[in-house]
């Protein structure tokens, strides 16, 4: 099928389960959840697929075992490409990323090593302010308070040595376009936006022995 973008119902298939999350609503509702929430996602990857590699779609269902929020369902729709990038929808809109989101131990030491290097260290930050100019936003799930081990408190790269993670991301509200053909180019152009740091992240820190929580 060709990707058409999602429909307004996708959306308001989202608003419903924020203030229902439960079994008897989800029942209710598989089949507009497929029809418009699923099946333009498998649309969209199988379109990216030659670029950016095979794509996988998160399952809806929570993990509630160790979690105070025993919510059923997620409240959106995600998924991963394998040559790298993160495709995120919801009542609030669409969100694109691409980048280490949570690095390992072995792959945060080969990250703060790059930073610290002054070569690489200062081509990294002249890629990010490339990247952020071009309105995308480059940041990390989680941060450390102070310097990591080893590293001075008054390095130059100081708050890029705090990162536990580097991400380029972009969001966009619900608008018109979302329902159209239209966010396939917006997605592209994000991951492809974000190719120079994943570059940098491929040279100098690389995929970890724990690939966990690891997406490029």
């Amino acid at each position: 099928m060709t990707f058409r973008g999602w429909p307004t119902r996708a959306i308001d298939f989202y608003d419903g389960l924020e203030e229902d999350n439960s079994k008897t609503y989800w029942q209710a509702n598989k089949a507009t959840y497929d029809e418009t929430v699923k099946g333009p996602m498998e649309d969209l990857l199988a379109e990216l697929a030659g670029e950016f590699g095979t794509g996988r779609i998160f399952r809806p269902n929570r993990d509630v075992r160790f979690s105070a929020d025993k919510s059923p369902y997620k409240t959106a729709i995600a998924a991963t490409l394998s040559e790298g990038g993160y495709i995120q929808l919801s009542a609030a809109g669409l969100g694109v990323g691409r980048g280490m989101y949570m690095m390992a131990t072995d792959q945060l030491e080969r990250f703060r090593a790059g930073v610290a290097h002054e070569r690489t260290g200062s081509g990294l930050e002249e890629l990010i302010a490339a990247v952020r100019r071009a309105g995308v936003e480059v940041t990390a799930h989680d941060a450390l308070k102070s310097a990591p081990k080893g590293y001075a408190r008054d390095h130059p790269r100081i708050e890029l040595l705090r990162l536990k993670g580097l991400i380029c991301w972009r969001e966009w509200p619900v608008a018109p376009w979302l329902a159209t053909a239209k966010a396939k180019a917006r997605v592209v152009d994000m991951l492809r936006r974000a190719e120079p740091i994943v570059g940098w992240l491929d040279a100098n820190v690389g995929p970890s022995t724990l690939p966990e929580g690891f997406w490029r």
